[in-house]
C-alpha cells in the first residue's frame, strides 16, 4: 500500500496535529453538506433560488423587496407553475432557507479549505503526495459545485424537477470528492498503513466497496425519480418479485429512460436493482466479518468490521422504512437519515478496506 511517512505528509512535523484537525474538519463538513443537500431535495427546496451568484448569492433578501423579486423569479419557473401554484410568501423563504443553506455551507467549506491550505502552503508544511492530493480535492470540489448548478439549471426551464440523471452525477460526485477527501485523512491519521495482509480479504473488501458504490448511485436515482412512491411495499414490489412492467420487451426503449417520468418503467428499474443489489451487498458483508473474525484479525479491524456489519444493520433498516413510508411523498427525516447511512456505511466500508492490504509477493 502506497502509504505517507511523517515526512512525506508534512515539511514541518509541529504542524501535523493541524493538518489532521483540518482534514478531518473538512470531512465532517462533506458529510452535513450532503446530509442538507438531502433534506433540500426532500422538501423540494432546490430550484427556489434561481440564480447562481457565488459572491452577491452569500446573502438573502435584506429587504421586503428583495423577498419580493426573488418570489417572482421562482414564480415563473415549471415548478411553481405546476406544484406550487398559489404558495404564500412564508412558504417560499421555508424553501428558500434550505437552499440558501446549502449554498451558504458551500461558500463555508470553501473558505475552511482555503484559508488553512494557503497557510501551511506558505509554511510549507505539505509533503508532495499530500500536497497533490489537496489539489485533486479541490478540483473535485469545483466540478461538484459547477454540475450543482447544471443540476438546478435543468428544472427551471421545462419541468418541474431537476433532471434525476444530473441529481444522481452531482451526488455521486459529492460522495466521490468525500470519499478521496477520507481516504486523504486516512493516509495522514495512519500513514503507517494497512493492520494486517490478505489478498483474498483485500479482493473481497474492494468487490464490496464497488457494489456498495453501485448501490449509491442507484439510491440516487430512486431518490431523484421519487421511485419509492409508486412501490412502497416490501419485500415485494406490489406482490412481484419482478415487477411486469420490466418483463414487457416493448417497454425496454431509449424513449422510457431518457423520459423517465412519463411512465412507471424507470421507477420500476432503478428501484428493482436497488433493492438487489442491497441484498448482494449486504450477504457479502456478513459473509465478510465472518471470513476476516475467522482469520484472527488485529483489534483495530476487528472493530473496523464489526461497526461495519453493525452500519449495515441500520442501513437496511432505514431503507425498508422509508421505502414503506413514502405513501405519496418520501419521508424527510428517513431518506435523509437513510442519505446519511450510505456515507457512514461507506466511510466504515472504506476504512476497514485501508486496514487490509494486499500480500506482497516474496
Amino acid at each position: 500500500m502506497n502509504t505517507f511517512s511523517s515526512v512525506d505528509t508534512v515539511g514541518k512535523p509541529k504542524y501535523l496535529r493541524f493538518i489532521k484537525m483540518w482534514l478531518l474538519a473538512g470531512v465532517v463538513m462533506i458529510f452535513f453538506q450532503v446530509v442538507i443537500g438531502g433534506i433540500t431535495r426532500l422538501t423540494g427546496s432546490g430550484l427556489s433560488i434561481t440564480k447562481w451568484e457565488i459572491v452577491t448569492g452569500t446573502f438573502p433578501p435584506m429587504s421586503k423587496a428583495g423577498w419580493e423579486e426573488a418570489f417572482d423569479l421562482y414564480k415563473a419557473t415549471p415548478q411553481y407553475e405546476k406544484i406550487n401554484q398559489g404558495m404564500t410568501m412564508s412558504e417560499f423563504k421555508f424553501i428558500y432557507f434550505w437552499e440558501y443553506f446549502h449554498r451558504l455551507w458551500a461558500r463555508m467549506m470553501g473558505i475552511v479549505f482555503i484559508v488553512p491550505f494557503v497557510f501551511f502552503l506558505t509554511r510549507k508544511a505539505f509533503g508532495q503526495l499530500l500536497l497533490r492530493r489537496l489539489i485533486v480535492v479541490f478540483l473535485l470540489a469545483a466540478l461538484v459545485a459547477s454540475f450543482g448548478w447544471i443540476m438546478v439549471a435543468s428544472g427551471l426551464t421545462e419541468r418541474p424537477w431537476v433532471n434525476a440523471y444530473k441529481l444522481t452525477m452531482h451526488l455521486s460526485l459529492a460522495f466521490i470528492c468525500y470519499s478521496y477527501l477520507l481516504w486523504t485523512f486516512f493516509k495522514v491519521y495512519r500513514p503507517n498503513g494497512a493492520a494486517m495482509a490478505s489478498t483474498k480479504l483485500n479482493q473481497a473488501i474492494l468487490l464490496i466497496v464497488a457494489l456498495l458504490s453501485l448501490q449509491i448511485i442507484l439510491g440516487g436515482t430512486v431518490s431523484g425519480m421519487r421511485a419509492a412512491l409508486l412501490y412502497p411495499t416490501w419485500p415485494a414490489m406490489h406482490g412481484q418479485f419482478v415487477p411486469e412492467i420490466l418483463l414487457q420487451a416493448e417497454a425496454w426503449n431509449a424513449k422510457n429512460f431518457v423520459n423517465y417520468d412519463s411512465n412507471a418503467f424507470m421507477a420500476a428499474f432503478v428501484q428493482f436493482f436497488h433493492r438487489n443489489v442491497g441484498y448482494l451487498v449486504t450477504i457479502l458483508i456478513v459473509w465478510f466479518v465472518m471470513r476476516l473474525i475467522k482469520t484472527n484479525p488485529p483489534q483495530s479491524l476487528r472493530n473496523a468490521s464489526f461497526a461495519m456489519v453493525a452500519m449495515l444493520g441500520v442501513q437496511v433498516l432505514l431503507g425498508i422504512l422509508t421505502l414503506l413510508n413514502s405513501i405519496g411523498t418520501v419521508p424527510v427525516g428517513l431518506g435523509v437519515f437513510h442519505q446519511a447511512g450510505a456515507l457512514v456505511l461507506l466511510s466504515l466500508t472504506l476504512w476497514t478496506k485501508y486496514l487490509i492490504q494486499k500480500q506482497q509477493s516474496s
